[in-house]
């Protein structure tokens, strides 16, 4: 009886050990890894843009600007490329994507907040901006928190 028991329980351990990490993402995760990937790209893109007569307008987080090589353009650049790695490791199952995600996702909530409570008073007028951002920075922390043990004991 001991027998049969051990061998259903190792069976379900293995299930679990060869699922797919990707399978472990939700649907709205997966698109937004998609968006990033390209938004990475296009971020190199106008990096180098930036050489150029062409300026394009960079705006993320509430942080706008239409010279790359400004703090602002750089700043938006890096997190772009940021995010766009970000996604590529989520998307190939990378070992440390869960921890890069919930970096990206810090560092994208503490951003939203800057540009919601501090810029105002830096800006001609005080204008008070609430950053959508947020409401799926939250949410994308606490997936990632609730999928990282299973994650981690996920062989890839």
């Amino acid at each position: 009886m001991e027998d049969t028991n051990l061998t259903e329980n190792s069976f379900e351990a293995f299930e679990k050990i060869n699922t797919r990490r990707r399978q472990l993402l939700p649907w709205w995760i997966k698109v937004f890894c998609w968006i990033f990937m390209f938004f990475g790209l296009l971020s190199f893109v106008c990096l180098f843009l930036g050489f150029t007569n062409i300026k394009p307008d960079l705006a993320f987080y509430g942080f706008e600007s239409n010279e790359p090589f400004s703090l602002n353009g750089l700043l938006v650049i890096s997190v772009g490329v940021f995010k766009g790695f970000t996604a590529f490791l989520l998307w190939f199952e990378s070992d440390i994507a869960i921890k890069i995600g919930k970096i990206d996702a810090i560092i994208g909530i503490v951003l939203c907040v800057i540009s919601m409570l501090v810029l105002p008073f830096f800006q001609d007028g005080f204008n008070l901006t609430i950053r959508l951002e947020i409401a799926l920075l939250i949410p994308f922390f606490i997936t990632l928190n609730k999928i990282q043990k299973v994650w981690e004991a996920t062989i890839h």
